[in-house]
C-alpha cells in the first residue's frame, strides 16, 4: 500500500488539463467525464485544521476518468513519461482488468499519455494497450517506445480545449 502526505501529491498539471477540458465539453453538451478520486484511509488528520495529513491508498482504483460522451461510455487513464519509453509496469494489473470489463459491455477504454520532453499527448486505443500488455507478459518488452505509438492518434489543443482527445476518440470508433 502506498502513503500518501498532503505536501505531496497534489496532482498533475496532466490531469489538470483534461479536467479543464472534460468541463469544456460538459458546457458544451459533448459529454459529461467524471474524474474518479482514488480512495484513501486517513491515518492522521490535524485536530486545528480538520485536514488530513497523513492517509494510506484504501485499495486499488479502476482509472482516472470515467463518463459519457455523445451516449458511449468511456473511461480512460492519464499518464505521463518524460522519456521516449512508457514502462507497462505504470498500468495495473487491475486497470488493465477494468478496461477489459469495460470494453466488453460496449464501452471504449483507452489512455492518455503525455510525452513531457515532447510536448506531445497522444490517445492509446485499448487494442494497442492490450497488444503492449500482452506483449509483455509474453516475454517479450515490458515498455512500448514513442515510435510504437499510432501518430495519427496524436491530440491537439482545439476549439479552447487544451487536451482535445473527442476527435482521436471518434477514429477510435471509427476503426472498430
Amino acid at each position: 500500500m502506498g502513503t500518501w502526505n498532503s505536501r505531496g501529491l497534489r496532482g498533475s498539471a496532466l490531469e489538470d488539463f483534461i479536467n479543464l477540458s472534460n468541463e469544456k465539453y460538459h458546457a458544451s453538451g459533448l459529454g459529461l467525464i467524471q474524474k474518479i478520486p482514488t480512495p484513501i484511509k486517513p491515518i492522521h488528520i490535524d485536530k486545528d485544521t480538520r485536514h488530513i495529513t497523513l492517509a494510506y491508498f484504501d485499495q486499488k482504483s479502476t482509472v482516472d476518468y470515467i463518463g459519457v460522451v455523445q451516449g458511449i461510455p468511456v473511461c480512460f487513464d492519464a499518464k505521463e513519461t518524460a522519456v521516449d519509453t512508457f514502462p507497462l509496469q505504470n498500468i495495473h494489473p487491475h486497470q488493465i482488468k477494468f478496461m477489459s470489463d469495460f470494453e466488453k459491455q460496449q464501452g471504449i477504454a483507452f489512455i492518455i499519455l503525455y510525452f513531457s520532453s515532447r510536448d506531445e499527448f497522444y490517445y492509446i486505443p485499448y487494442c494497442d494497450i492490450i497488444n503492449f500488455w500482452d506483449r509483455g507478459q509474453n516475454g517479450g518488452r515490458k515498455s512500448f517506445t514513442y515510435d510504437e505509438v499510432d501518430k495519427n492518434y496524436q491530440i491537439h489543443s482545439s476549439k479552447g480545449v487544451l487536451v482535445h482527445y473527442l476527435e482521436a476518440l471518434q477514429r477510435d470508433i471509427m476503426s472498430r
